[in-house]
């Protein structure tokens, strides 16, 4: 009993500090992109970091497979938040234990480069990606029966928005103008995920509460040495929260002396969050500290309440696994129709898109493998994605990446068969958005992703012997 609970006091300090970790991030993010504007922000990768290394891959994924190069069952060292529908595969057996705590976090490295100029810009950030954890709840007869059953449960961002533009133009007849616009918030998820698994079919359901802000300004200055012009402030602050649900399934198809493919396909329903606006449109000055001390209130509007609307994404897909372990191909197709996004009614410019995501991952390790050799038992990764951006302001752009990655064992060889693994995951995604043809900037980004999972036995009676 002592040993329980100190693994569950553990567990607690780990999520305790995790969580404070990622508000902490979401609170010093400075990352300034322009895009962020449209829509509720830009959506950030929204796959853990196995998956973003194969170009986010997701679909037809789960992460337990035969061990051929251990001779035991292997350890399932990611949760695939993507399809609910892969939780069905955690199991419990007298090898291992299939509980998981998986942390990951970014450097995201932006950089925008002006079309007409060689000016650019670049801002780098540190942030927590997701903070998820996974464990089985099927009884051992269930199990024997044939049938897995998982729960998950966690916390992650789905977009952002951080910039901050400034905008110097001379007024034909009038006077110099200073514009700045800046914005700030984002949406995140609290979630709460199961999946269950007959045989070789899986079906799960993600659900939770989606909750965020964002905060709009545009403050606009006239220069002028002899005339004193008052200051002009328009902002816009909104609070927005609601229940969302998400839908997932997988299907193995065994092929004799060659592996498996696994199918997969997820529908992410829409939401509609309950919204609250305040807005103000009054003139101003700057106090000692450059904040904002408000001079009058030209139009004011608090507490107005409306629906925010996101679309609904679906994707599809499949992995093949070969028999001998070594190498898992994969392919995803995914859309969302952002057409049917809507802000208090109002349309913005975005537009229906789709993406296509192909990854490949290469395990060297085989049966006769000894266990010295550790570079034998990391494994790698590589992919690309593709597709038209959501954002539509001038004609379509492109968002794409290649992307690299692998796992690294930081478990002795012993503690392998015991079924305590720990594991560091890593990725390099570098892509961008737009072309030397759009309007005013393109944007580059190169994105490092670092994550620990851990597989051990949280939540199971121990015994001494």
């Amino acid at each position: 009993m002592h040993l329980v609970n100190l693994t569950t006091a553990g567990l607690k300090r780990i999520v305790g500090i995790s969580f404070a970790f990622f508000t902490y991030s979401i609170a010093i993010a400075q990352e300034n992109s322009p895009y962020s504007r449209y829509g509720l922000g830009d959506v950030v990768p929204n796959q853990n970091i196995i998956n973003r290394g194969m170009g986010g891959v997701a679909a037809g994924y789960s992460d337990l497979r035969t061990d051929e190069a251990l001779k035991l069952p292997k350890p399932g060292l990611s949760i695939n938040f993507k399809n609910p529908a892969s939780l069905g595969s955690l199991a419990s057996t007298k090898s291992f234990s299939n509980t998981l705590f998986d942390i990951g976090g970014e450097i995201d490295i932006k950089t925008l480069k002006s079309t007409s100029t060689t000016d650019k810009y670049r801002a780098t950030n540190t942030l927590i990606s997701y903070i998820q954890i996974a464990f089985p709840i099927a009884t051992r007869k269930m199990e024997r029966n044939g049938i897995n059953w998982g729960l998950s449960f966690g916390l992650r961002p789905i977009t952002r928005i951080n910039y901050k533009i400034e905008q110097n133009e001379r007024l034909a007849g009038i006077d110099s103008l200073n514009t700045l616009y800046e914005g700030s918030g984002g949406l995140n998820q609290a979630n709460v995920s199961t999946g269950f698994k007959i045989k070789n079919f899986s079906i799960g359901v993600s659900t939770g509460y989606s909750f965020g802000n964002k905060d709009y300004s545009t403050q606009k200055v006239f220069v002028n040495d002899s005339i004193a012009y008052y200051k002009s402030n328009l902002q816009t602050q909104a609070s927005y929260g609601g229940v969302f649900l998400n839908t997932g399934i997988q299907y193995m198809i065994p092929i004799k002396k060659l592996g498996f493919f696994k199918l997969g396909a997820y529908l992410n329903l829409q939401q509609n969050l309950r919204a609250t606006e305040d807005l103000v449109n009054e003139t101003f000055v700057f106090d000692g500290n450059g904040g904002i001390v408000g001079v009058d209130t030209i139009t004011s509007t608090v507490g107005n309440r409306g629906t925010v609307k996101l679309p609904a994404t679906l994707g599809v897909g499949f992995t093949y696994q070969d028999k001998g372990n070594n190498w898992l191909l994969g392919a995803d197709f995914e859309m969302t129709n952002w057409s049917k996004y809507k802000y208090y009614d109002k349309v913005e410019s975005v537009d229906d898109n789709w993406t296509i995501r192909l990854g490949a991952e290469y395990y060297p390790a085989k049966a006769s493998t000894a266990s010295n050799k550790y570079w034998r038992f990391v494994k790698y990764r590589a992919g690309l994605y593709f597709g038209p951006d959501y954002i539509k302001i001038d004609k379509t752009r492109n968002n794409y990446a290649a992307t690299l990655g692998a796992s690294f064992p930081l478990t002795s060889f012993r503690f392998l068969r015991s079924g305590d693994f720990v594991q560091l995951n890593t990725a390099i995604e570098a892509g961008g958005r737009g072309n030397k043809e759009s309007i005013s900037f393109r944007e580059t980004n190169l994105r490092i992703n670092i994550g620990i999972s851990m597989n051990a036995y949280w939540f199971q009676k121990r015994s001494y012997q």
